[in-house]
């Protein structure tokens, strides 16, 4: 199953057609209740372009302006609230993101995926200095985590908890990872390194080159 093609695309627009589900708000309450929910942690959000947020979201007929509010010398303040529309792209964007796995090219991968281009023994000690960095996130989550759970009910954190099951879950292949390079056990280190240190490919690896190419070119 995939993902449908949507109007709009910035998961920012999702976090805004929640909160205007709840009741109408103007763009600066919006960000007021974004930076109190946390939602910051889970979203990224540039509190800069909400507003031009809110008017892709009227353009698509997903929310309209439900009043205009002053008080005193104050500035004019436009309410925004959620339409028949915007309920249901709310409701089917937030279950396919659910239910539906999506490719999300995190840095980690990419830079794994080039890591060979540098010696091992300068990777293991970046590695080394990324489980540290990891286990102080995991620590600062977890007492988070325990603060949270005695203010709310689970249901209004389970983002918290879902970031430190995938911190807790890097960290240990990272730890298992670094320990099989730093040993020379993992597959291929032994190569990699006579690679740097003659500049020479080792032929295991120009077999797997040749063969890759020869699949190329029959395609």
């Amino acid at each position: 199953m995939a993902a449908k093609r949507r109007r709009l695309s910035n998961p920012l627009a999702l976090v805004v057609m929640v909160l205007l589900s709840e009741r109408a708000m103007h763009p600066y309450e919006i960000a007021q209740t974004i930076r109190q929910r946390g939602k910051e942690n889970s979203v990224k959000v540039n509190f800069g372009s909400l507003y031009t947020v809110v008017q892709n979201l009227e353009k698509h007929g997903l929310v309209e302006v439900t009043d205009v509010q002053r008080q005193g010398n104050r500035p004019e303040r436009t309410l925004y609230g959620i339409t028949d529309a915007g309920r249901a792209e709310m409701a089917e964007w937030l279950s396919d993101l659910l239910a539906v796995p999506a490719r999300e090219y995190p840095l980690f991968e990419t830079a794994l995926s080039l890591m060979a281009v540098l010696p091992p023994d300068e990777v293991i000690p970046l590695l080394a200095d990324r489980l540290a960095a990891l286990d102080v996130q995991i620590a600062s989550a977890r007492g988070a985590l325990q603060m949270l759970y005695g203010t709310l009910p689970r249901i209004f954190v389970v983002e918290n908890e879902y970031q430190l099951h995938m911190l807790e879950a890097e960290a240990e292949w990272v730890r298992g990872f670094l320990k099989e390079v730093e040993h020379g056990t993992y597959q291929g280190v032994a190569e990699w390194r006579t690679f740097h240190e003659t500049g020479e490919l080792p032929p295991e690896f120009k077999e797997l080159q040749q063969r890759a190419e020869g699949r190329s070119t029959d395609t």
